[in-house]
């Protein structure tokens, strides 16, 4: 497995496998998944050499980070690197009055209350550090500060300025002190990534499904804002919730809703080159992003070991350079866009 190096400063290396896990899914993500699919998941990605692995106490309201715990505390410390979130306390609910429903199954009765201050970061590390058996965190990533998730910029604008006038400073400090090697944020829009990069001292930024095959906007600006402050960017998301794993194909999903014709449209495009190279549409989609120097890991999801499986073939996978020249000259990829190899 092939790792990639972040260093910022003063603050400690800290070395990426191109592949990551992704622990949305073994907290029961759309489905219930056993404690044996899980830990099969995890132990073949360890097994395909994947040491980076991501996860939030909103995944499974602390399964995840539970799950993580059974699986890596018999692991050396040193060998992998370890994110989570914050940005949410969790309280206890009922099975009636949780929050949820319908999204994530068979997880602890919680609500979740939106805490983005300076205590409630300190807080929010402790109850992460419990549940994730650990005696540190590598890397914190606000969670969800974005529109896509508070639904209007009226809303998300109270719960920014906590963070920078509190959270934040929270954060900065345990850098500062030594007890993480470096934070940024976990969210779905890049503009936010650069609001935030614009005011603050930001190592890196989890970008959700917002550099893809299909969606390249984040060249305008916000990634060359990344190239000349040595940001390092996680990309979730890759397959843009499934339409670039499954292709063109009914019921394909993009954005976590029915994908619309034109970029049905464009998928079918990229699809058929794609296939003219022999080349699979989810193995391009994956390596991709890895081709601007800024990236440092991709982190599809999985839930058993099979889908971990496929996502390892995917970045084993050769692809010719030339397929990314035809994308270009075919108007589906931006011509600035940085490829691999």
């Amino acid at each position: 497995m092939k790792s990639r190096f972040l260093q910022r400063g003063t603050s400690p290396k800290v070395n990426f496998t191109e592949l990551g896990f992704g622990a949305g899914g073994i907290g029961n993500l759309y489905r219930a998944v056993s404690d044996a699919d899980s830990d099969a998941a995890l132990q073949a990605a360890w097994d395909g050499g994947v040491r980076y692995f991501d996860t939030a106490p909103l995944y499974g309201f602390g399964l995840a980070e539970t799950r993580l715990n059974r699986f890596l505390r018999d692991k050396d410390r040193d060998s992998f690197v370890l994110s989570t979130k914050i940005g949410r306390i969790l309280k206890p609910a009922t099975a009636e009055t949780r929050d949820a429903i319908g999204k994530f199954f068979d997880v602890p009765n919680r609500k979740e209350h939106f805490d983005y201050s300076y205590d409630g970061v300190m807080r929010s590390v402790e109850f992460s550090l419990e549940r994730l058996g650990m005696d540190r965190i590598d890397l914190l990533l606000a969670h969800d500060l974005d529109i896509f998730s508070h639904g209007s910029q009226e809303a998300l604008d109270p719960l920014m300025d906590e963070f920078l006038n509190g959270g934040y400073k929270a954060l900065l400090e345990m850098r500062e002190q030594g007890v993480i090697a470096g934070f940024g944020a976990g969210v779905n829009e890049w503009q936010v990534c650069q609001y935030m990069a614009e005011r603050g001292d930001f190592d890196l930024f989890l970008l959700a499904g917002r550099y893809t095959l299909l969606e390249q906007e984040a060249l305008n600006s916000f990634l060359p804002l990344c190239e000349e402050r040595n940001i390092g960017i996680i990309l979730g998301g890759p397959y843009n919730s499934g339409i670039l794993a499954m292709g063109a194909v009914p019921g394909a999903k993009y954005n976590y809703e029915e994908a619309p014709a034109d970029i049905m449209d464009k998928v079918s495009r990229i699809e058929a080159i794609c296939r003219d190279h022999g080349v699979a549409l989810v193995d391009a989609a994956f390596q991709f992003p890895l081709g601007h120097p800024n990236v440092m890991s991709v982190i599809p999801g999985a839930q058993n070991a099979r889908e971990v499986g496929l996502n390892l073939a995917a970045a084993d996978a050769v692809i010719p350079t030339a397929l990314w020249a035809d994308l270009k000259k075919q108007g589906l990829m931006r011509e600035e866009a940085p490829t691999p190899g």
